[in-house]
């Protein structure tokens, strides 16, 4: 030590030392609050095992939310599940919801003409699920046969079966619904179910589609609440006179029984949560922009 220095005197050595603590102390906060950040923002989403998506037909939030004629729907998923009492349609007629769910826009569709099979090989959720090495199905009621391309056949209208439309999605995985399968641990990581025009309330009343969904979906519903899995109802758009403000009701593990969210939300909103929740590769078009919903989860 040089003649210049001098030794610290034992109250300046406690200060400092002191002051070391308190730094080390911020540090380490610091560092816990960063690690606690990055897992909340990390545990955001559940990762389910199993989603199943029901869509619905043509009735507005009012028509159904609330309604004695849709009492599975209210008394079991909404008073069991997560309500979001701003949820939106994209556009009118059906078809062009179906791509913006399926696969971020509507692919330039504006009517329900049969659809070019094949003939779309944008990035949808059934291509990005594939690429992560999921697996995805979906599930059609009076579906001829597995696979099948036909435009109409009784109840069934392809125009509500966007999956046909991509080059990207083999057409093995449009199944029946018939194939739904009763051991729910054989389910897809993702799938999609549609009703026929009756079972969906495009035909037939909103009794009618509530007691399908009962007696074909509410086995698995209860199932997915212990089985890390969940139950997603939504409609395609609403009757034309509600501004397309559509029932959107999320069902299962990890949801927190009796929510609701506030938030507006659309079809791009619940593919965007759909990718995210499932790990699928990246978010088709408008579902890039697009935010996760969130405040349900629990």
């Amino acid at each position: 030590m040089t003649s210049s220095m001098k030794p610290l005197n034992p109250r300046s050595r406690r200060t400092a030392t002191a002051i070391g603590s308190a730094v080390a102390l911020v540090a380490a906060s610091a560092g816990l609050w960063a690690a606690t950040a990055t897992t909340a923002q990390a545990a955001a989403l559940p990762t389910p095992d199993h989603i199943v998506v029901v869509v619905m037909e043509n009735h507005a939030y009012t028509q159904v939310i609330g309604s004695s004629s849709a009492p599975y729907i209210n008394n079991t998923l909404k008073a069991g599940g997560a309500n979001l009492t701003q949820s939106f349609g994209i556009t009118h007629p059906s078809e062009p919801n179906y791509y913006a769910l399926f696969s971020g826009s509507t692919q330039g569709t504006v009517d329900d003409s049969c659809v070019t099979v094949g003939g779309f090989q944008a990035a949808n959720l059934a291509s990005e699920v594939i690429a992560a090495g999921k697996t995805w199905a979906s599930y059609n009621e009076s579906l001829p046969s597995q696979g099948s391309t036909v435009c109409s056949s009784g109840s069934y209208a392809q125009k509500h079966n966007p999956w046909f439309g991509f080059g990207n999605v083999p057409l093995s995985s449009a199944k029946t619904f018939a194939q739904f399968p009763t051991d729910y641990s054989t389910l897809p990581n993702v799938s999609f179910v549609v009703p026929n025009l009756c079972s969906d309330m495009h035909d037939c009343s909103v009794g009618t589609g509530d007691t399908w969904i009962k007696n074909n979906l509410g086995a698995y519903a209860a199932w997915a609440q212990t089985h890390n899995s969940l139950l997603v109802v939504t409609f395609d758009e609403d009757n034309k006179l509600s501004g397309n403000r559509i029932p959107t009701v999320i069902y299962g593990a990890h949801v927190t029984p009796g929510s609701s969210s506030s938030t507006t939300y659309n079809h791009y909103n619940v593919l965007r949560t759909l990718e995210d929740l499932s790990g699928a590769t990246g978010h088709a078009g408008n579902a890039a922009s697009a935010a996760d919903i969130t405040g349900i989860w629990n």
